[in-house]
């Protein structure tokens, strides 16, 4: 088989939306930070919706970015919170996986810390193949041909096969 067709895991994202309320900011900052050991970056936002009281520059969230082999523990720690089974509809087109996390305590690795309380959260993992970066760089952008793509399907067998996931067909 080609090398470049080998899929790997570019990034994991983790993800937690607090709204306008700054108290329940803090605390996804902190479980963030007790889940990987890095700081979140706050998501701030750009466009006023007076419907639900948002303005310009007002902290909404909480994200942080993990990459190389530390993402491939965490995803490991994650999917143990599902019994490592995910729908058909955790799958994107672009072979993207993203699925939910209702209780923080559901991860083995985390511990129940009051001062949080009971939070979740939102996991989003990027895969890729070797030459995703002509996309990317600076100069000669390219798009990446249909052909080189990841398709729900080769997402569906890579997560199976690196991560013992189960896959559950919706009825």
């Amino acid at each position: 088989m080609n090398p470049m067709k080998n899929l790997e895991v570019e990034k994991l994202t983790l993800n937690i939306g607090s709204g306008k309320s700054q108290d329940r900011l803090e605390k996804g900052v902190k479980l963030l930070k007790i889940i990987t050991g890095v700081p979140p970056v706050k998501t701030i936002t750009k466009k006023r919706i007076p419907g639900w009281a948002l303005r310009p520059g007002l902290p909404i969230g909480a994200k942080i970015t993990i990459r190389k082999g530390k993402a491939s523990e965490l995803i490991a720690a994650l999917l143990k919170a599902k019994d490592s089974v995910l729908s058909n509809s955790n799958f994107d087109a672009e072979g993207n996986v993203s699925f939910g996390i209702h209780e923080y305590i559901d991860v083995p690795t985390v511990k129940y810390d009051p001062e949080i309380g009971i939070m979740g959260f939102q996991v989003c993992i990027t895969i890729k193949r070797k030459g995703f970066r002509i996309k990317n760089r600076k100069e000669k952008r390219r798009s990446i041909p249909k052909r080189h793509r990841v398709t729900k399907e080769e997402s569906k067998k890579f997560m199976e096969s690196s991560f013992g996931v189960k896959i559950k067909e919706e009825e």
